[in-house]
């Protein structure tokens, strides 16, 4: 049976939470609560082999011109089948869909990331207007994305990286 794409909905936040809970206990995405997921279910697409959720990823838009790429995992059973390359490539097209020009990631996966045109960067690539905008989010995506010192226990060893769209 092969891989499907599809927007997720409010159903598939118990089983997203599920499929990243793994990877929050071992420090590699960040922990949320289970209503985090039903309130940002909209952001995510989960890729699905028939009844069963093997993928997600979320866009997060943090200004007019950028998005995040945040909490993308694959089920350990289907690393290496092209199910995060499939997630990556749909959360971009719908940057696209959006007018973004860039998009931002915070990951451990930098040669994965890289493989789709991501590149390191340091700092954080918004003016300081948008910066000063910004800091009040209460959102820990937006804090990582500012790379402000109360994350960075959290995000220690990740790579900031960016993407520009044409």
């Amino acid at each position: 049976m092969t891989v499907q794409l599809r927007p997720a909905k409010p159903h598939d936040a118990r089983a997203i939470a599920a499929l990243i809970s793994p990877y929050a206990r071992g420090g590699i995405l960040v922990r949320k609560q289970l209503i985090n997921y039903f309130e940002d279910i909209q952001e995510f697409f989960v890729a699905y082999r028939g009844d069963y959720i093997v993928g997600c990823g979320a866009l997060h838009v943090l200004w007019d011109d950028i998005a995040e790429i945040r909490t993308l995992a694959v089920a350990p059973e289907a690393l290496g089948t092209g199910v995060g390359h499939l997630l990556v490539t749909r959360l971009e097209e719908r940057a696209r869909e959006l007018e973004l020009q860039r998009l931002f990631c915070l990951t451990f996966e930098v040669d994965f990331f890289a493989s789709h045109g991501f590149a390191p960067i340091d700092g954080t690539p918004v003016g300081i207007d948008v910066y000063e905008h910004m800091l009040a989010s209460h959102d820990d995506g937006v804090a990582e994305f500012l790379d402000l010192a109360r994350m960075k226990p959290n995000t220690l060893g990740n790579t900031r990286m960016l993407k520009e769209l044409d």
